[in-house]
């Protein structure tokens, strides 16, 4: 049999007897090139189901991506529509805040520390970046009169008012423009070398700290207010 001559023969074969031996090179050629298996996957489309198969493979990969994604958080808008905000008219009970209430002048002793003795501008920078849900507050001034004497527990501190809960059980919104509040923390007694003081030096300190802050003071939202610095400034409602 007449060998192939270099033109007839395919560039594999020509490219191996450049670096191999004449009958290594046609072993490789054969057993490597002409004779390789082609491995089919059994499970293939037929080409006309073909971009039927590419669409479902996308669609799955895309569901797939999707359900591994965290779910996107609701929007102020869709939370307000939905009713999160809003206290369900079961709720709206002075006595189911009344815990509440008690956390929050633990909670207030402990953020003014000594300072709940002496008041001063140190309590005033503490007070303006505090918490307010859940303290009981009363309003001694307004500028509309109808609201002057009201008296609850903070059940929701919003940017622009106080939403209240009254002994009534009435749910009352304040706007915080215009309105002072009046707020009172009971003061502990002191100690000194691991002994409280005597009744003298009880009856010399106030059983309670009176507080009265303006809302117009306070119109920021709580999460906001509390990283805000307080700044002493001139205020024309002082």
């Amino acid at each position: 049999m007449e060998s192939r001559k270099p033109k007839d023969q395919p560039i594999a074969a020509v490219l191996l007897g450049r670096a191999f031996e004449p009958d290594e090179a046609n072993r490789i050629f054969t057993e490597k090139i002409q004779q390789r298996p082609l491995f089919l996957t059994p499970s293939s489309p037929p080409p006309s189901n073909l971009r039927a198969a590419r669409q479902r493979a996308r669609e799955k990969k895309i569901a797939q991506r999707k359900k591994a994604l965290k779910p996107k958080p609701l929007s102020a808008s869709q939370r307000r529509k939905l009713g999160l905000y809003d206290v369900p008219r079961e709720g709206q009970k002075y006595a189911i805040f009344e815990p509440l209430h008690n956390l929050w002048l633990g909670y207030m002793r402990e953020v003014l520390g000594g300072e709940i003795y002496t008041g001063g501008e140190g309590a005033a920078a503490k007070l303006a970046s505090a918490e307010f849900h859940g303290a009981e507050v009363e309003v001694v001034r307004s500028g509309c009169v109808s609201r002057v004497g009201i008296k609850g527990i903070v059940i929701k501190d919003s940017k622009f008012a106080f939403e209240i809960i009254t002994r009534e059980n009435r749910l009352k919104l304040v706007p915080k423009e215009g309105t002072v509040f009046r707020l009172e923390v009971p003061v502990p007694a002191r100690e000194r070398d691991g002994h409280q003081e005597t009744a003298t030096a009880k009856q010399d300190q106030p059983s309670s700290m009176v507080i009265e802050i303006h809302g117009e003071q306070f119109q920021y939202r709580s999460a906001d207010r509390a990283s805000k610095k307080f700044r002493s400034h001139f205020s024309k409602t002082l």
